[in-house]
């Protein structure tokens, strides 16, 4: 059983470098900050190292300011190498490089490549952290109130305000635990989703108005190009913003996001969202991407348009 591997290597090792994927979200931190917590009540060492900053709106979240941001003489000495909520190890970029022959990959996407020497991958449930509060329960350690509220962000943003379809009663029984500790919700829903700029929010204000629609009304699309962004001091990540309006649209049953990289020449993200019927995390991994099946993404390489064209293609090959 991959759990019962995770304890055995969480309790033979001393030394561990937490990491996860580019694009840091509630769960990717969430389930970070929980770890990390948990080992060092075992008396472990324990350092969190990502490629990205962690986006403004997460900052209330206890240990943010512990994280170490990778650089290229980057020297830390570990045991065990952890990626969390990262389905390969190429999305948890340069960080990546450090890795050794001990990694341990805990993970809930369905398109996770097995990637560790040890791997602990469960689809079924909400979010990493999920898993994080298993372990917790496992090994006997004591959720505090830290941990708690960064278990709670990670569930509360990958079930999209527990309106997925990955809400389960599970999710809630943790949740409801978790409710002990009293924080304010409010402000944690506040802080994460509402806490935008003017200047953020006059960016998607301009965004918004370029929806278009295809495969006869169950398409809903955007492209940003390096243009719009240039200029722009954006440090808040619309992209579900776009994506939510997009889906709310009657009819719609895939939305998608074309944004250019604004570093790097003919690069586009692509984002993809699902009601359900259509399950995005294939379309994604024909593209060498992945995720689940109603939220998933990729990056490929060409123009805007070229990319655009092949993606929509093989969305209505979806819708038929």
């Amino acid at each position: 059983m991959s759990l019962r591997k995770v304890i055995a290597s969480v309790k033979r090792n001393k030394i561990f470098l937490i990491t996860s994927h580019l694009g840091l979200e509630g769960d990717a931190l969430g389930s970070e900050i929980a770890f990390c917590r948990l080992l060092k009540k075992l008396g472990k060492t324990a350092y969190i190292v990502n490629d990205d900053y962690a986006p403004y709106n997460y900052h209330f979240l206890p240990g943010v300011d512990k994280i170490i941001r990778f650089k290229k003489d980057c020297k830390i000495e570990f045991d065990c190498f952890v990626i969390l909520d990262c389905s390969d190890l190429e999305r948890c970029g340069d960080v990546g490089r450090l890795a050794t022959d001990k990694i341990l990959n805990i993970d809930h996407h369905t398109s996770n490549t097995h990637f560790g020497s040890v791997n602990w991958i469960k689809p079924q449930v909400s979010s990493t952290v999920e898993m994080v509060y298993e372990l917790y329960k496992e090994l006997g350690v004591k959720i505090d109130k830290g941990a708690a509220l960064a278990i709670y962000v990670g569930i509360l943003t990958d079930t999209g305000s527990f309106r997925y379809s990955n809400t389960s009663s599970h999710t809630h029984r943790i949740v409801s635990e978790l409710m002990k500790y009293k924080f304010n919700i409010t402000d944690i829903y506040k802080g994460v989703y509402e806490d935008i700029s003017l200047n953020d929010m006059k960016l998607l204000t301009a965004i918004l108005p370029r929806v278009r629609l295809d495969g006869q009304g169950r398409i809903a699309w955007f492209q940003i190009k390096k243009e719009l962004l240039k200029g722009k001091k954006s440090v808040f990540d619309l992209t579900d913003y776009v994506l939510s309006f997009a889906r709310a649209i009657k009819g719609i049953e895939v939305a998608v996001l074309f944004k250019e990289n604004l570093n790097t020449k003919n690069e586009i993200r692509v984002n993809l969202r699902s009601q359900g019927r259509v399950d995005v995390n294939r379309i994604a991994s024909f593209f060498g991407g992945g995720g689940h099946r109603t939220a998933s993404g990729t990056t490929l390489r060409g123009s805007l348009t070229e990319v655009r064209k092949k993606v929509l293609a093989k969305i209505k090959e979806s819708l038929r």
